[in-house]
């Protein structure tokens, strides 16, 4: 597997190794020793898998106090995934990095406990997977909203298909500081 660095601190892009022929393929999707090599998580506790429509985003979301990092993917279609760092005292904070995911290219995308996520389908449909380092706790769940001005995100579609909680998420600037996660060196 080939892992890129991005320019969010502990952000990675993973690129398997992927073995195919006439009948189909195969790759590893996670493997705790190669990750562990790599200073990549090891023990996730809880797997997603989401359905969206073309022009759907979902995002941004992150959890806090309870920090889930994520392993994500893509099983069918094509997003464009987006990390957005929100921890305080952070060099990078408010920064986003965005990827292209898709069956095609058969990427994942590494986004480390105290950033925000979210994705916009691309493709008619996708299917989404996630693995992540946290249970999904509902006192915890918080959002930046998607067309916040300050972190400028450029999703590549102009109407997107929004939650009514991801339409009123608040800017990352209104929202107070001990609802974000802390920059630990």
């Amino acid at each position: 597997m080939k892992i890129i660095e991005m320019k969010l601190p502990g952000a990675y892009v993973i690129e398997p190794v992927v073995f195919g022929d006439a009948r189909g393929f195969f790759f590893e999707t996670w493997n705790a020793e190669r990750f562990g090599q790599h200073g990549l998580p090891t023990n996730f506790v809880q797997s997603n898998v989401s359905s969206s429509a073309k022009g759907v985003l979902r995002g941004l979301h992150y959890q806090w106090p309870r920090p889930q990092g994520k392993l994500v993917s893509v099983l069918r279609g094509e997003v464009l995934d987006v990390a957005v760092d929100i921890r305080r005292g952070s060099p990078t904070f408010g920064q986003w990095e965005g990827v292209i995911l898709s069956e095609e290219n058969k990427r994942q995308f590494w986004i480390p406990e105290g950033f925000a996520h979210g994705f916009a389908v691309l493709s008619e449909m996708a299917v989404f997977s996630y693995l992540c380092t946290d249970v999904y706790v509902k006192e915890a769940d918080a959002g930046v909203r998607w067309n916040d001005p300050a972190i400028g995100v450029e999703w590549q579609i102009d109407a997107p298909l929004l939650s009514d909680k991801d339409t009123n998420a608040p800017l990352l600037a209104d929202i107070p500081e001990d609802r974000l996660p802390v920059f630990a060196t």
